[in-house]
């Protein structure tokens, strides 16, 4: 199992790094190639999620991004370390303005609709959207 770990700093033209790597990572551990735009978008609303999360509630830690090749398998985690994560995921009025909480229901709303094997979890220190997809060959090596 191999593993690629990115963290960036929460800037908007961030998420456009996270989601080329992801996309070359994915290619490279066998994700077919017509998923692969599916791959790059769901990322990209994952990463601009918590780039918004962490901007929005002042949080300086850098978002994570961790790709993983497993035996038929490509995982992805993107995570954040937003106190407001379990607000919007909990729909918790009180914590998460409307806005936000309506920003929030759209992005995860495209990344199921994007990636059939999706999970969303958060606590009080930041929420973790993990996907996967199947691969059709065995991962390349180098």
């Amino acid at each position: 199992m191999a593993t690629v770990e990115l963290r960036f700093s929460a800037l908007p033209e961030h998420v456009r790094t996270a989601r080329l790597v992801a996309a070359a990572v994915a290619r490279r551990a066998g994700v077919d190639e017509a998923v692969l735009d599916e791959v790059r978008l769901a990322v990209g609303e994952a990463c601009t999620r918590a780039v918004g999360l962490h901007l929005s509630n002042g949080v300086n830690a850098p978002v994570r991004v961790v790709l993983t090749e497993e035996e038929k398998k490509f995982s992805i985690e993107v995570g954040d370390e937003s106190p407001t994560s379990a607000a919007l995921v909990s729909g918790s009025h009180a914590e998460a303005d409307d806005e936000a909480e309506g920003e929030d229901e759209m992005g995860l709303a495209v990344i199921s609709g994007l990636v059939d094997d999706v999970e969303v979890t958060s606590s009080e220190t930041g929420g973790v959207i993990r996907m996967s997809w199947p691969t059709s060959r065995e991962p390349l090596v180098s």
